[in-house]
């Protein structure tokens, strides 16, 4: 098995590879020159994405600075995306989001781990393993989410959590370690923040 292939198979592997850290460092070049971008270059910034994305959907936004370990080399975004600040991907092997996901300020999506075991880790050893967020979910401020998680469609994550377990589809969870606090339902359908009601002939 190559080191290319250990780096998406799960399997522990030497991250100090010299090929590997080669190819990383022409990618974190790129990433380096998409966060030097002025706010009036969007073309620009646009066009380094697409460059950077293994894929990535018409009208993403990403607020630099954008941090990810191989530059969004292993990172799939659909449609209509937006980043806050600080979005940090730990894309050493593949993130999937799908259309409509927000992400607030200085959310976290961690693909690679390090193995328990003392002796493993004193060698540098490494793990990834892929995490799939799916369509129009909203990550508040300061989200964690670890290595192997998948969310569902149209799920809200509460600011602040730390997510370690997988999430359905059609809920908001919160907390560290984030749990399910409720289905999406029909108050949400009167009221968008607390007891502001919604203007449906305004949307």
């Amino acid at each position: 098995m190559s080191i290319y292939e250990k780096m998406h198979s799960g399997e522990i592997y030497d991250p100090g590879d010299r090929k590997l850290v080669e190819e990383q460092g022409k990618c974190l070049e790129r990433l380096y020159e998409f966060n030097q971008t002025r706010p009036s270059e969007a073309a620009k910034r646009q066009k380094i994405l697409k460059e950077m994305f293994a894929e990535i959907g018409k009208d993403c936004y990403i607020e630099p600075p954008f941090h990810a370990n191989f530059g969004g080399k292993h990172v799939h975004f659909g449609k209509r995306i937006y980043a806050n600040f600080n979005l940090t991907l730990v894309d050493d092997t593949h993130i999937y989001v799908g259309d409509y996901t927000m992400f607030g300020p200085n959310v976290t999506i961690a693909t690679a781990g390090h193995p328990i075991l003392p002796e493993l880790r004193e060698k540098g050893y490494q793990y990834n393993i892929p995490v799939h967020i799916g369509k129009n979910c909203w990550f508040g401020a300061g989200v964690i989410v670890v290595p192997g998680i998948t969310i569902g469609d149209n799920v809200v994550i509460g600011a602040g959590s730390v997510v370690t377990k997988d999430i359905p589809s059609n809920v908001i969870a919160v907390g560290n370690p984030c749990r399910v606090l409720r289905e999406v339902n029909e108050h949400d359908r009167e009221y968008y923040f607390r007891e502001r009601k919604i203007r449906w002939e305004d949307c």
